[in-house]
């Protein structure tokens, strides 16, 4: 009579059982695995797709992507059409709307179908992985960086009141605006060189 290997011993995994036993295991195996699915096992729960807290989660991500993006817009086209706001401390505002629009465009989709895909894992492929990566740190390094702008230029015009006139007040936020993307694009490119992979 042949050997018979079980799947779990040490010189039978990942083969086939061999010998006369071989419908038995299979029938108890999937005896065992049906009556887990009945019964509600963890290995079942860890799958169900559309749970309460699934899209609980999936509609407050997905309102908040698109409050964010519609909001962003609205700064952006207020801006854009009221002549009053075409002034200094508005287009570092601006300049802080583009980047959190590009977020909510660019990052925050990809960001919820990995959250939403199992074990929170990224599937979309390697490419795409490092553009959102990309993105991500661009959009997100600007905006705060764009937020700082903001802060220091609010702080210059009250320290400095005199010294620091219109003209100097758009020459420097010009600056501010141009050192704020130059630097966040030089930080986001540095995943495509490979730095930060595991």
């Amino acid at each position: 009579m042949a050997e018979t290997l079980g799947p779990c011993s040490p010189r039978g995994q990942c083969q086939a059982n061999v010998g006369a036993n071989t419908s038995s295991a299979n029938v108890d195996t999937n005896t065992s695995s049906a009556a887990s699915v009945l019964v509600g096992g963890s290995s079942w729960r860890g799958r169900e797709p559309f749970s309460v807290f699934t899209i609980l989660i999936l509609t407050l991500l997905v309102l908040l992507t698109v409050a964010t993006f519609l909001w962003n817009l609205l700064v952006l086209a207020t801006i854009l059409r009221v002549k009053a706001f075409h002034r200094v401390p508005h287009n570092l505002v601006a300049s802080t709307a583009v980047s959190d629009v590009l977020v909510a465009a660019l990052v925050m989709p990809l960001s919820l179908v990995k959250e939403l895909s199992a074990e929170r894992r990224w599937r979309l492929g390697r490419e795409l992985c490092l553009v959102w990566v990309c993105f991500d740190v661009l959009c997100c390094t600007a905006s705060i960086w764009n937020v700082t702008a903001i802060a220091l230029d609010r702080y210059w015009s009250i320290t400095r009141h005199l010294e620091y006139t219109l003209l100097t007040r758009r020459r420097i936020s010009n600056i501010m605006i141009a050192l704020t993307w130059a630097l966040s694009a030089a930080i986001s490119l540095a995943p495509l060189f490979g730095w930060g992979e595991t």
